[in-house]
């Protein structure tokens, strides 16, 4: 298989990648995770910090899939607003969600705790693609203030040279519990963490399956059967390889990102160093790295083939925003899936000893970790948190395994038109 992230800014600039032992022949732990991305890093890491004894099994390497690939935006809460959850599911509902994924970073504090050098940058801005989504910006931003004593900083159209080089937005939220950082080597960071701790992380293992057995549960991976008290599935785009049923729940959407060559003018077109993201449906978001290149996704494709040249697919997204780089030489190009589901909400939850978490919709790098630690404290018996999660609602695409992914993409394909309508 051609790796997609060797084309990437993040795989050439992560250290060199540790050799891990080959495990063969069929073993027993407490805890066998499979996917070795955000999700299941973090939870490998949180049960190896209870006790328990932990298998990580990734079908490749370590942040191969989407956490190893994403744009390194770190924005609090869901892909629904604070109040969008309280008219839905009440007041009480509303405080839990918000106070875990809102308040309760885990990011930051992994990061603090265990000294991972991932390049983590403070402040996020949400840019308004048009005046009308500039008003509903500022009156989120007033309710949380006022519902939740959450502080953001509502930027007018004339001050947002303060923050992005470009005349192209009507205004935008400023939030300094956002960040940006380097998500690849985070990743690698949690595993070492995760290792350190005393979990087992086997690579280039691919999970075929999980069965019942008269003992317990096990996944047949390439080279054993592992037997466990508990499965954790982190697979997410790569889901209903494992459990078919809940492929059902998501559709994978191709994204993908560009990293410019460095820019000396790079601390003019973000003077405030934040990751920006706008508005639209089918959105812009980019960011410097720490070396002062500008990394920019835009676009998407619901086909699974890649554009045969990526850097020429996002050039045009990012030549509108900033014009004054049309031309800028870019030095890297990749992509790759973000499993999506109906309501944009994740889904999370258990089935007997079996775990899941999938469907983060492109808002998943603050609450994948989240999500890891709530399964390590639901497997304790401690699943009041977790299950403020699992008791979001979700609903399977409907078209069943041949016309879910064409149904769903021209679903998709009506609110990016409405995109370029205005």
């Amino acid at each position: 298989m051609t790796d997609p992230l060797k084309h990437s800014y993040y795989a050439a600039t992560a250290p060199e990648r540790q050799s891990r032992k080959e495990i063969r022949g069929d073993t027993r732990c407490d805890v066998a995770v499979i996917g070795g991305g955000f999700t299941g890093l973090s939870a490998a890491l949180a049960c190896a910090e209870r006790g328990l004894s932990v298998i990580l099994v990734e079908a490749d390497h370590i942040g191969f899939g989407a956490s190893g690939r994403n744009g390194g935006q770190l924005i609090p809460g869901l892909r629904w607003t604070a109040s969008e959850l309280e008219a839905e599911f009440g007041a009480e509902r509303a405080d839990a969600l918000f106070d875990l994924c809102w308040r309760d970073n885990r990011v930051k504090a992994r990061i603090a705790k265990h000294g991972i050098d991932c390049d983590l940058k403070t402040g996020h801005l949400e840019a308004a693609w048009t005046p009308a989504d500039f008003g509903a910006m500022r009156q989120e931003a007033d309710y949380l203030a006022r519902r939740f004593g959450y502080q953001s900083d509502v930027v007018e159209k004339a001050d947002l040279a303060h923050h992005i080089a470009t005349p192209l937005y009507h205004g935008g939220v400023y939030d300094r519990q956002g960040g940006h950082f380097h998500p690849l080597n985070y990743a690698l960071g949690l595993a070492e963490a995760a290792e350190s701790a005393g979990a087992d992380i086997w690579e280039g293992q691919r999970a075929y399956g999980i069965r019942q057995t008269a003992h317990g549960l096990s996944i047949l991976t390439d080279w054993a059967d592992i037997d466990a008290r508990f499965v954790i599935d982190a697979t997410d785009s790569w889901i209903g390889d494992v459990e078919p049923d809940l492929g059902r729940y998501t559709v994978p959407i191709m994204n993908y990102n560009i990293a410019t060559a460095p820019l000396p003018n790079a601390d003019e077109l973000l003077p405030g160093d934040a990751a920006v993201a706008d508005s639209r449906f089918v959105l812009n978001y980019f960011r410097l790295s720490a070396d002062k290149r500008l990394i920019f996704g835009g676009g998407e494709r619901y086909s699974q083939t890649p554009p045969r040249d990526i850097a020429a697919f996002v050039r045009p997204f990012m030549a509108e925003v900033f014009p004054q780089i049309a031309d800028a030489k870019i030095d890297y190009g990749w992509g790759g899936a973000v499993a999506v589901t109906m309501n944009r909400l994740p889904h999370i939850g258990r089935r007997g000893n079996v775990f899941f978490a999938h469907g983060f919709s492109g808002h998943g790098a603050l609450v994948t970790t989240l999500a890891g630690e709530l399964i390590a404290e639901a497997m304790a018996a401690t699943a009041e948190r977790f299950d403020v999660l699992a008791d979001l609602p979700s609903k399977p695409f409907p078209g069943g395994k041949w016309l879910r992914r064409p149904l769903a993409t021209l679903g998709l394909l009506w609110y990016a038109l409405r995109d370029r309508l205005g």
